[in-house]
């Protein structure tokens, strides 16, 4: 049972916006039995909740984010602090615009509820995406900015089997303060699980990833720490334990270690481009998680060009071969 609730984005300002469809591959459930959605998981399906949110552009909070980045922390090469005026990075929009919420209002994973769908679908994965910059309206470091966030699909699968998910896909349109049209538009694809459903699951780990290249045309290895992961999560605001706490992820989610954010992992495609290729000029950017990755583990990231004007990304864990995310990226000619 799959069922659409909600149209796709349409033709907008800064051109046609078409919805992929997204999977995670990283859990299998197993139940037998129908499943009844609650009356109020159907309330929230028809009238979707919305998010606005203001956030000063700082250079500070930039700076925070560079120094946390492999990429950028000066190792590799010098360290450029950001600048006020300068457009933002590709990608470093994610570490403004988040919910702020007091703790006694989190999930029992230390998840926010922001727009999420009630109870009982709790538990969330972040499945994939895709980013367009207006190339002629970029954001501001120094600025402030303005995001809206929307429901544009709700989709239901395993219902009728008794593995009720929920597939949904936010729009997020970024904003300049006093501008009108946006610099960029995100969407952001989740899967919610029914809580006690998604404690009796079958972890997959090591899903085959198909249509991965051969060969690559550069590389970044890199190895998230505890550090980085801490930093990470307080960059976004997130205090989801899969990411910080060793003991609930054993115990309670049935991983092995803490768990790498996707969104971070999806930064580091686009760092791991911008690293070898720093004067590209990116439009889009699309991705998938695939398989979980996991702290204290060497990742590298692959591009493969190609044509001149798009690359193929992914992420894998270097010694098992795992591969944890990929990407398309498009560049102006």
């Amino acid at each position: 049972m799959a069922a659409r609730i909600r149209g796709s984005i349409t033709r907008g300002q800064v051109g046609a916006w078409a919805v992929s469809s997204y999977r995670h591959f990283s859990t299998t459930l197993r139940c037998n039995s129908a499943y009844t959605v609650p009356e109020g998981v159907e309330q929230w399906i028809k009238n979707p909740p919305e998010a606005k949110h203001r956030d000063p552009l700082s250079v500070e909070r930039f700076t925070d984010l560079f120094i946390s980045l492999p990429t950028r922390d000066g190792t590799r090469k010098p360290f450029e602090a950001p600048t006020a005026g300068s457009p933002v990075p590709y990608g470093h929009h994610l570490a403004f615009f988040h919910a702020r919420r007091p703790e006694s209002l989190l999930r029992a994973d230390g998840t926010d509820e922001d727009i999420s769908p009630p109870s009982p679908f709790t538990k969330r994965m972040w499945a994939g995406g895709k980013i367009m910059w207006n190339v002629n309206n970029p954001l501001l470091m120094g600025k402030t900015g303005l995001a809206t966030s929307t429901i544009v699909s709700t989709t239901k699968k395993g219902f009728d089997q008794g593995k009720p998910m929920l597939f949904i896909t936010q729009r997020l349109d970024f904003k300049q303060e006093g501008n009108g049209f946006p610099s960029i538009i995100e969407e952001r694809a989740h899967v919610y699980f029914d809580a006690d459903v998604f404690a009796k699951r079958e972890k997959v780990l090591n899903r085959e990833v198909k249509d991965i290249p051969a060969s690559s045309d550069f590389s970044f290895s890199y190895t998230p720490t505890p550090v980085t992961l801490f930093r990470y999560s307080a960059l976004m605001f997130n205090a989801h334990h899969i990411h910080l706490d060793k003991e609930y992820c054993q115990k309670v989610e049935g991983y092995p270690e803490r768990v790498v954010h996707g969104p971070m992992t999806a930064q580091m495609l686009l760092e791991g481009l911008l690293f070898n290729e720093p004067e590209v000029q990116l439009k889009q950017f699309e991705y998938r998680a695939t398989n979980p990755l996991f702290v204290n583990r060497e990742l590298t990231v692959h591009g493969k060009w190609l044509d001149k004007s798009n690359v193929k990304l992914w992420c894998t864990d270097k010694e098992s071969g795992v591969v944890g995310m990929t990407g398309s990226a498009s560049v102006a000619s």
